[in-house]
């Protein structure tokens, strides 16, 4: 049961009593399965002289490319547990790197409570680990990724630098420190989408890769390994029509869709039983068939101007 058409409005007014169940969703667990990441010769090579280094690995590559997929591969690779993310804000700090403290929460309990907490009881309550502090605290070999640093105040990729060196965090609201040893370095895994520049010192010392956009053939490659039930056959005239929208320039989109987009609509297309051969045909088209087709771009497009844009292309 799909969500009604207005056409079926008035049906639906004189029925109240009759709600519809929601209908299902197609949860394709195979789209970020960290097994199925499929990294370039030149992207593991990378990887390969960050790990024997015991250097961070910097990412950068358009949004969608799959840099933070890479960790979920790599801890699921040599089974690191989970990755634990920090998210760099233009607000963060050193210290959030290991930790965040819930001081207004803190002095909430203060205000309400005379009994005084142990050290403890404050730690239970009022400090979340994050990241580095996590990783550091669990004392074997962890993931860590550090997303987006670039939005990070300048001085914040120095601050990561030293605290990977040193393997060390003081946690003063409970006077609890914490160290681990060398051979539980973590390894680090940091994106940038390249919003700012990086400071020198920084870049000396980590091993850098670019992710480049997937060749044509490349893509087919992942997408087939990821949309299970259509074949390379079947799949070709999507691959073919998404890079004949990232190849005309004359659309001057704001975001032009990536991998992680193209997923997401080729499996949409699938779920829906879109004739995908006549992609590559569009005067054989029905009416239906070309409304279903802009309403999947609805996937491709992420802001108004754009999503007009494709639907001008499409009726042109």
């Amino acid at each position: 049961m799909s969500y009604y058409s207005l056409e079926k409005r008035q049906e639906y007014l004189q029925q109240p009593a009759q709600r519809k169940p929601l209908p299902p969703f197609a949860l394709n667990s195979r789209i970020n399965a960290p097994e199925l990441y499929q990294p370039s010769p030149e992207l593991a090579d990378a990887v390969n002289v960050a790990l024997r280094l015991g250097l961070p690995l910097l990412l950068t590559g358009e949004p969608g490319s799959g840099k933070t997929q890479l960790a979920d591969h790599l801890a699921w690779f040599f089974d690191l547990g989970e990755p634990l993310v920090f998210n760099a804000q233009t607000t963060s700090t050193a210290s959030d790197l290991f930790y965040q403290y819930d001081a207004l929460g803190h002095f909430q309990y203060s205000q309400n409570s005379k009994e005084p907490l142990s050290a403890e009881e404050l730690e239970r309550r009022f400090i979340r680990y994050k990241g580095l502090g996590e990783a550091i605290r669990s004392q074997r070999r962890r993931l860590v990724l550090i997303d987006e640093i670039d939005k990070a105040p300048r001085d914040l990729p120095n601050d990561v630098l030293a605290a990977i060196e040193k393997l060390e965090f003081q946690v003063p609201e409970i006077g609890k420190p914490f160290k681990t040893s060398a051979d539980n370095r973590p390894v680090i895994i940091l994106t940038s989408n390249s919003e700012k520049n990086l400071p020198d010192a920084f870049l000396r010392r980590v091993v850098y890769f670019h992710i480049e956009f997937p060749t044509p053939e490349k893509m087919l490659e992942i997408v087939s390994a990821k949309i299970s039930g259509l074949s390379a056959e079947q799949l070709q005239p999507v691959i073919d029509h998404f890079y004949a929208i990232r190849t005309d320039r004359q659309l001057k989109l704001n975001k032009y869709p990536a991998t992680a987009e193209l997923l997401q609509w080729s499996a949409y297309l699938h779920e829906a039983a879109f004739p995908l051969k006549k992609l590559g045909n569009m005067d054989r088209m029905s009416d239906e068939e070309l409304r279903e087709l802009k309403t999947s771009y609805s996937i491709l497009a992420k802001t108004r101007e754009d999503l007009a844009a494709l639907i001008k292309r499409l009726d042109n």
